[in-house]
């Protein structure tokens, strides 16, 4: 059984020239990177093993759009 979440990435200057990233749906998905790429990529890492951790089910896939998230958990 899979089920699938929306979520969104939100990138904030993080200071001293980071960029912070963070998933408002989900607590605790919070990363930062030097780019905007690296950012969105570290917090989809994040939010990957949140996910897993909470839901005891691999998250089979993370499609990204326009900095939307459908993740998908379970095979």
């Amino acid at each position: 059984m899979s089920e699938s979440l929306n979520v969104t990435v939100v990138l904030s200057d993080g200071g001293d020239g980071w960029i912070m990233a963070t998933v408002p749906e989900v607590p605790g998905a919070i990363s930062q990177g030097r780019t905007p790429e690296e950012a969105r990529a570290n917090v989809l890492d994040a939010l990957n093993l949140l996910l897993e951790v909470r839901s005891g089910e691999p998250v089979a896939s993370a499609e990204q759009t326009d900095g939307h998230v459908r993740v998908t958990i379970g095979a």
